[in-house]
């Protein structure tokens, strides 16, 4: 299988006791799979996973990929403090039939570089599928240098993807020294256009925007890039506002997706408090995009 396209990654959404609000998270789903992207991805840094409890990262996976049915490829990102833990969720994830896994560092003190190799390598050699890395020092603190994702792509053959979360310069120079993987950046959809020229086979982003981001890629893909970058234009004052820090995102890109999904936002401590004006923005910026 080929892995490409614009894959939008789920927020959580929250009832107002706080818990996993299912429905909500099912028309999400359902929204996703549905609409003109090429892929749908769980639990990553958009979907707060630090948050989630182990039976509520089940519960995000089971309703994912029963929500899919198949119609498209499913990645679902890998956290947890030891190879055991990442290796139970991964093979969940597969029992369940993801297409494919993003593993996260270990959270803690930071550790020497060799630490995440090592790391990374021992659950990929348990994982039994297709596994990306995800690469963003910005937002996690830690990463491998380029040298090192080629030279555990070397020891892994099923180390096939790469999820970025960086400069598109910076991407170029991953791309450059891995031309085996398939890069994927994110960072909400920022220089969505630069990444593509770049060489990313895709980006994992918010949910907020995705149908406009896959219409994009489309465009770029058929060598339409005027129609691209007329639809960029729209939908770049958004993804600038929400992505101001990971906070930014999971506070007003969820409120976007929201106002767009027509479901009520109930936020699970800690979490960034929206302001009276952040909420007006985020009126103008779903109002743009129109109902999903």
């Amino acid at each position: 299988m080929s892995f490409a396209g614009i894959y939008p990654i789920l927020f959580s959404f929250f009832d107002a006791r706080g818990n996993l609000d299912e429905a909500a998270m099912r028309r999400q789903i359902a929204v996703c799979a549905d609409g003109p992207a090429q892929g749908v991805a769980a639990l990553g840094l958009a979907t707060e996973v630090s948050k989630l409890s182990a039976a509520e990262k089940r519960c995000v996976i089971d309703w994912t990929l029963a929500g899919v049915g198949g119609a498209k490829p499913v990645a679902i990102t890998i956290s947890g403090d030891s190879v055991a833990a990442q290796v139970e969720l991964a093979t969940y994830a597969a029992e369940r039939g993801a297409n494919w896994l993003i593993l996260q560092p270990p959270r803690g003190r930071a550790q020497p570089e060799a630490y995440y190799f090592d790391f990374f390598a021992a659950v990929m050699e348990q994982a039994g599928l297709p596994c990306a890395i995800q690469n963003a020092p910005e937002y996690l603190g830690v990463g491998l240098s380029p040298q090192s994702i080629a030279m555990l792509a070397r020891e892994r053959a099923n180390f096939a993807l790469l999820k970025g979360e960086g400069p598109a310069v910076l991407i170029r120079e991953v791309i450059a020294a891995n031309p085996r993987l398939a890069v994927f950046n994110g960072r909400g959809g920022l220089e969505l256009i630069e990444n593509l020229a770049a060489g990313c086979a895709g980006m994992v982003i918010g949910v907020d925007s995705f149908d406009w981001q896959a219409r994009i890629f489309a465009a770029v893909r058929a060598g339409r890039t005027d129609a691209a970058d007329e639809l960029y234009r729209v939908i770049l004052p958004g993804i600038v506002f929400m992505m101001a820090s990971l906070e930014h995102l999971t506070c007003y890109g969820k409120r976007i997706a929201a106002r767009r999904l027509g479901l009520a936002v109930h936020d699970r401590a800690p979490a960034l408090a929206p302001t009276a004006f952040g909420l007006e923005q985020v009126a103008i910026y779903a109002d743009r995009l129109g109902s999903l």
